[in-house]
């Protein structure tokens, strides 16, 4: 997992870049980089997909104007764990009130 901070005004696809580079390949038995890249409507631009693909990862990106998959999904959803993670996000008070002042503080909470 990656994090990076930013101000709300900034678009997504600009801190792709920066995004990749903090992850962590840990040392060991298993050296696994990231193979596939899953991503929204708002990184459907081609600087972004090269700069992806560069770097050897698939990118999976729905597009702008294409239709749902309704139906077509043969697997379990798992979005409960995305929503889970995202309401204890919501709930946690240092991270809704930004009570530190230093951003390396910020980031290590989330």
């Amino acid at each position: 997992m990656a994090i990076t901070l930013s101000g709300a005004n900034v678009h997504d696809k600009h801190n792709v870049k920066e995004t990749l580079n903090s992850i962590l390949i840990f040392s060991g038995r298993r050296k696994k980089k990231p193979k596939h890249l899953c991503l929204d409507k708002g990184y459907d631009f081609k600087d972004t997909e090269k700069l992806i693909r560069r770097r050897n990862i698939r990118p999976h990106i729905r597009r702008r104007g294409e239709k749902p998959l309704i139906g077509k999904y043969k697997g379990k959803p798992r979005r409960w764990v995305v929503e889970r993670t995202n309401s204890w996000h919501n709930r946690f008070r240092a991270i809704l009130i930004r009570w530190e002042t230093k951003s390396e503080n910020y980031t290590a909470s989330l």
